[in-house]
């Protein structure tokens, strides 16, 4: 047996953490002196101690160890909970690397001192369409690419003819903004007809009369863009008369330079 200062220089996890994973029942030593209180560990529980720090590094929970753990000869059980967790690495990825995006571009427009951005505000009809939905409520709105990704695997299969525009599009629902679970809406114009699916709904909107500005480039000036529609909304006669939505014209889907992004911010307007 080996004493617990040997046993974390070999299995490389600190004596502090050992004794906290025997309170929180993960690694137990085998043997507890009861005269001096030295704990005592085994040579075979290295590989356990080395793996409960591999899954914490990887983000799991000490729940989630806990039940691995206790299935460690089920290699199915495993693979699942891996796979599980290289998707929510994946997305927390995705999400650091749009939030570096946007700092970054502030801090170059920061460091250039330019001038705010003139974006052209037009009033125009949206006509009617025809749209393949998905909506739902959602993390945050750094999601959105989930309801997108229902919408493509639901519909692989039906060979969908899209419109030109295909007004590909997210309409935010909520009254206020929402810090978490915004009710978010996509939308893809399409032609013909289709069986709505378990989460894609098929419908026809009606036209609308909006108010409308487009830039091009990352989502971060996108609340510049905001302040300049509803800025013209107010100075022209018009007040707000719906959900705001977002038309991507050009997007991720299209390409990975957030430079060649074009986004189109809307809001359904009527006249006062």
């Amino acid at each position: 047996m080996l004493k617990i200062g040997i046993f974390s220089k070999l299995s490389r996890v600190s004596i502090r953490m050992l004794r906290y994973y025997d309170d929180q029942g993960l690694l137990a030593p085998v043997q507890i002196d009861p005269a001096t209180g030295y704990r005592y560990y085994s040579e075979d529980q290295i590989t356990i101690a080395e793996r409960i720090a591999s899954l914490r590094r990887m983000g799991f929970s000490l729940a989630e160890v806990r039940e691995l753990l206790s299935q460690a000869d089920c290699r199915e059980a495993w693979e699942e909970a891996l796979e599980r967790q290289r998707m929510v690495l994946q997305e927390q990825e995705r999400e650091a690397r749009d939030r570096l995006l946007l700092l970054e571009t502030t801090l170059d427009r920061l460091r250039k001192d330019e001038k705010p951005m003139d974006y052209p505000v037009t009033i125009k009809e949206l006509p009617s369409r025809y749209v393949a939905s998905v909506r739902r409520r959602i993390k945050d709105y750094w999601q959105e690419q989930e309801l997108w990704t229902t919408l493509a695997e639901e519909t692989c299969g039906m060979n969908l003819q899209v419109c030109d525009p295909c007004y590909a599009m997210a309409v935010f629902h909520d009254r206020e903004h929402e810090e978490e679970n915004p009710d978010v809406e996509v939308q893809m114009a399409v032609k013909g007809a289709y069986q709505d699916t378990a989460n894609v709904k098929f419908k026809t909107i009606p036209a609308m009369r909006i108010a409308s500005a487009t830039f091009k480039g990352h989502y971060g000036q996108e609340t510049e863009v905001i302040q300049t529609v509803a800025t013209w909304v107010r100075d022209n006669g018009y007040e707000f008369d719906g959900p705001a939505f977002s038309i991507y014209h050009v997007s991720p889907h299209d390409t990975q330079n957030p430079e060649e992004y074009v986004t189109e911010v809307c809001f359904t307007v009527r006249k006062k």
